[in-house]
């Protein structure tokens, strides 16, 4: 792709948190490059190649995937979620989406998605499918790789007592195998895995 002067750059060069705040611009949105308090540059958002889709059913849960997925692995996900879901790239997504996955990044980037679907569920996921060539990985991750049992993201002392003796004691049901995969379990008590 290519302006007027015939200069580009390639997004593989770019971070990672730009290139997702860049796909989520939408046609007249624009991103202010900075430096020292003044204005270098100008990303404004294009118009892009997919339709956006119309979703007036309550019934169905609307999905946006903030990181690059290919349809084989959206359709993936749609399908193992089930018939009330609707998984779309978040560049055809309409505003209005229920769910946004969105890759571990700064408290920055999620404060801009907050502020562009501001009636999303934003879930942070950190994913490592080799068969559908999906790597987003992230330091949880990391940390469980490494030789962690589990994560407990608690907001108090009480529920971190309840969610380790919850996880204790699926430690000592796994018959001495501690290296099985744990439930993980989010704030407000759903279960990740």
């Amino acid at each position: 792709m290519s302006d007027q002067s015939g200069r580009w750059v390639d997004a593989s060069q770019l971070p990672e948190e730009l290139v997702a705040l860049i796909e989520t611009l939408r046609p007249g949105e624009n991103v202010l490059v900075m430096r020292n308090g003044e204005t270098i540059a100008t990303i404004s958002g294009a118009a892009r190649e997919e339709p956006v889709r119309s979703t007036d059913s309550d019934d169905i849960t609307v999905v946006a995937t903030a990181m690059k997925l290919s349809a084989s692995a959206r359709d993936s996900l749609s399908e193992r979620l089930g018939p009330g879901y609707l998984v779309l790239d978040l560049r055809s997504a309409p505003p209005s989406v229920d769910v946004l996955l969105v890759p571990p990044g700064s408290p920055q980037l999620i404060g801009n998605f907050r502020a562009l679907y501001p009636r999303a569920r934003i879930v942070i996921t950190e994913i490592e499918d080799a068969e559908l060539g999906v790597r987003y990985e992230g330091p949880v991750r990391r940390l469980l790789d490494a030789g962690a049992e589990a994560y407990l993201p608690s907001s108090t002392i009480p529920r971190l007592a309840e969610q380790l003796d919850r996880t204790m004691t699926q430690l000592r049901q796994l018959t001495g195998d501690t290296s099985a995969p744990l439930t993980i379990e989010a704030p407000g008590g759903r279960a990740l895995e």
